[in-house]
């Protein structure tokens, strides 16, 4: 039983939109039980048969203010070692879900916290956001961040955002490409439900193919045709192909199978 982490499915057999509320007041601390329960969460949606795309929130005032540090600030080098491989691989989770996954962030997104965001395909913000990578102040690094972050807003901004340690708000975090929307803080659930809501018709074999294909990184063209390959051997891509012909798009009903 999850006592930092609450999972709110859709009801069967409707497909929709989950959400994924982490809840350990009055930060959302990231220590390594909930990591362990954020990833299980994860795994759970993504094997959900009804889930279209997940959402990862925290509360309106906060996603995750960083790093448990007093749990960090008593490790030896090699339990350091055996943590972190388990610890990074949880803050990647959302890239591991086969569905869209949005991390919708009002307040602080710091460190672990904004590591596990930037997992995500999508992020969504409040106009009133902190975010940042502090580790360096703490003497530290982040664990599972840094080579997504590089990826995303290019590495000279990256290694400006980890060296400093320094915190940006919306307008910048939105011009660096750290985030992908900035709205009202009251409104950032309402908006990663929109964002959300718009796979819930779409395939669910070929989102995952795509997700795949993109997680892939220099991989990408080999794992595009594997993926591409085994799409014929589904129900989606016969119904989907027949559609298009038949009716045009958008007339598809998807099955997942």
């Amino acid at each position: 039983m999850a006592e930092f982490v609450t999972l709110e499915l859709p009801d069967a057999p409707t497909r929709g939109v989950a959400v994924l509320r982490i809840d350990r007041p009055p930060l959302n601390l990231v220590d390594a039980q909930l990591a362990r329960e954020v990833e299980a969460a994860a795994r759970s949606a993504g094997e959900h048969p009804s889930v279209a795309a997940l959402i990862v929130y925290g509360d309106e005032r906060v996603f995750s203010a960083g790093d448990e540090m007093a749990e960090l600030a008593d490790l030896d080098p090699a339990q350091a070692a055996r943590l972190a491989p388990d610890l990074q691989r949880a803050l990647n989770c959302l890239a591991y879900v086969p569905q869209p996954t949005v991390a919708a962030i009002s307040g602080y997104a710091l460190g672990a916290g904004l590591e596990l965001a930037l997992s995500a395909d999508h992020r969504i913000v409040g106009d009133n956001v902190k975010l940042g990578f502090p580790q360096i102040k703490a003497g530290l690094i982040p664990l599972a961040g840094i080579r997504k972050l590089s990826l995303l807003i290019g590495p000279s901004k990256a290694k400006d955002l980890v060296y400093s340690g320094r915190y940006v708000g919306a307008d910048e975090a939105l011009k660096l490409g750290l985030v992908d929307e900035v709205v009202a803080p009251d409104d950032v659930l309402k908006a990663a439900r929109a964002w959300a809501s718009k796979f819930v018709r779409a395939s669910p074999r070929a989102l995952a193919a795509a997700k795949a294909v993109f997680e892939a990184g220099p991989h990408g063209h080999s794992r595009a045709v594997t993926e591409w390959s085994a799409l014929f051997n589904t129900a989606d891509t016969r119904t989907g192909t027949a559609s298009v012909l038949a009716d045009g798009p958008n007339s598809a009903e998807f099955t997942g199978e």
